[in-house]
């Protein structure tokens, strides 16, 4: 399992919360599903560049809401308990386009242009 994890330096987001949030999207997308393994905490820091303190707070709050589950010399693992995967993903989903839609909108393009543009992109 190969993960693509980023950090954006320009986001306010503190970057313990932009990890937790595309570590929770995957696990709800199944990119990551129960049992996987994550990385060890210094190998994730050193690799996005951050203090290993910023990744264990994205583990513990993880673990806080049941996606994870950490055991000493076991490693941190996906929960093979928690949401309902199928919810979250329509949720995951619906959310994003509603993100998407109210920037496209937020910077003048018609509904119109919006559904255009998903077309071409979902006939590539």
């Amino acid at each position: 399992m190969s993960l693509v994890l980023t950090l954006d330096p320009d986001d306010p987001t503190p970057p313990y919360e932009q990890l937790r949030r595309q570590l929770a999207d995957l696990i709800t997308a199944g990119q990551l599903g129960p049992g996987d393994r994550l990385p060890p905490l210094r190998q994730l820091a050193g690799d996005l560049g951050v203090a290993v303190g910023t990744v264990a707070r994205t583990y513990r709050e993880l673990e806080q809401e049941g996606l994870l589950t950490s055991r000493r010399g076991g490693g941190t693992r996906v929960a093979t308990t928690g949401r309902a995967p199928a919810m979250d993903r329509r949720q995951l989903l619906g959310g994003m386009a509603a993100d998407f839609v109210a920037r496209a909108r937020g910077l003048g393009f018609t509904d119109e242009e919006i559904v255009l543009a998903l077309d071409r992109q979902l006939a590539l």
